[in-house]
């Protein structure tokens, strides 16, 4: 590829993602709804809470959505209702962030990683069936950078040995399989609402949703110091609770949000339209699923470098992940070695996620 030339002076930086141009499209309805909640004086669950949850269920198509304080406790309380202990195994991808293992791990289980699709770069479904064993006890399906796995066999089979599967949707907010919500089709649905989420707080929140009352009725119980009761325990729990000033902001974002992956959706096909020709690979959606476009990541072996050449256009981008998640030091004592996960090691090696910001005036520099 050749060097680019450098734009002028006054040409503005492109970010990853744009939360400020974001927030200046909707600012005074944020703004109306954080006052209304510092005027109650009501900042964790209550009524916002309630009313958020309610709407994203309805949006989701789902009977119950449990607010928490971050998607990594989505994470946590899912498997831990799903039974997930000490001495089992939850298999789950790769290549993910972190948090996805985390959850695993606070629960005293062993992540059983498996590799990727080559294609769609989400959970690889006959490397699951092949590594279940019989400390298996759930799996979580991933949908990486906003594209739905492959729900329709991993369900299957989870019916066919009475395994939950748990559907990591952090980064799939308004994606579809097969007609239906990302999050709505497992065991559990679990959110994250980082503000840079394509539906984003400002500041920590997450969810999980359930069409089982009983495990809704659990979850609610264990994000609140396990309690059904004031003062009554019924087990240990967690403080986990969601603060409603985020409740506030998520449900205006709410409305918003098919419209801003409308928007997302466009600007993926221009990347994909106008990056077809050059020496990388650039993203492909599934025919069954409407992926999200959380993420915008293309692969090049000569990433680092394009990464710089960018960087002095004043075009910000990410890596999302450089280390595949069984390759990092805490997980060590596994004793996967490189090579083991070939398609997640070469996303790791080649990632590159280019600025996606639907509601950023700067989005007709992009691409």
């Amino acid at each position: 590829m050749t060097r680019p030339e450098p734009l002028p002076d006054t040409a503005e930086a492109i970010p990853l993602v744009d939360i400020p141009a974001q927030l200046a499209r909707i600012g005074a309805e944020v703004r109306q709804t954080v006052l209304a909640v510092v005027d109650s004086g009501e900042f964790i669950l209550g009524p916002k809470v309630a009313s958020f949850e309610q709407s994203f269920a309805s949006y989701l198509g789902v009977g119950h959505c449990v607010g928490v304080n971050s998607g990594t406790s989505a994470l946590h309380l899912a498997l831990r209702c799903a039974g997930v202990g000490p001495g089992d195994e939850v298999i789950t991808t790769a290549m993910t962030f972190v948090s996805t293992a985390w959850a695993i791990s606070y629960l005293g289980a062993t992540p059983v990683f498996v590799d990727v699709d080559p294609v769609t770069y989400t959970i690889d479904v006959e490397q699951v069936q092949r590594r279940i064993s019989p400390r298996t006890r759930a799996i979580v399906a991933v949908h990486l950078y906003g594209q739905p796995a492959a729900m329709e066999p991993l369900l299957e089979l989870g019916r066919r040995l009475d395994l939950p599967v748990i559907e990591d949707a952090a980064q799939a907010h308004g994606a579809l399989y097969q007609g239906k919500k990302a999050g709505s089709l497992g065991w559990c649905g679990c959110f994250s609402f980082y503000p840079g989420k394509n539906l984003g707080a400002c500041g920590e929140a997450g969810a999980v949703v359930t069409n089982d009352v009983r495990i809704a009725a659990r979850l609610r119980s264990l994000r609140d110091h396990g309690q059904t009761t004031r003062h009554v325990h019924d087990e240990i729990g967690y403080n986990y609770r969601m603060d409603a000033l985020q409740a506030a902001v998520l449900e205006v974002k709410l409305r918003y949000l098919d419209e801003w992956v409308r928007l997302r959706r466009a600007l993926a096909g221009r990347y994909s339209a106008l990056l077809a020709d050059l020496p990388l690979a650039i993203p492909v959606e599934a025919p069954d699923r409407q992926h999200a476009w959380h993420l915008y990541v293309v692969l090049l072996s000569r990433r680092d470098e394009m990464r710089r050449d960018l960087e002095s256009l004043s075009i910000h981008t990410g890596l999302h992940y450089p280390v595949p998640v069984p390759l990092q030091p805490a997980y060590r004592h596994l004793g996967h070695e490189p090579g083991a996960f070939p398609v997640a090691e070469r996303i790791a090696r080649e990632c590159l996620s280019l600025p996606i910001s639907p509601n950023s005036h700067q989005s007709d520099r992009i691409a």
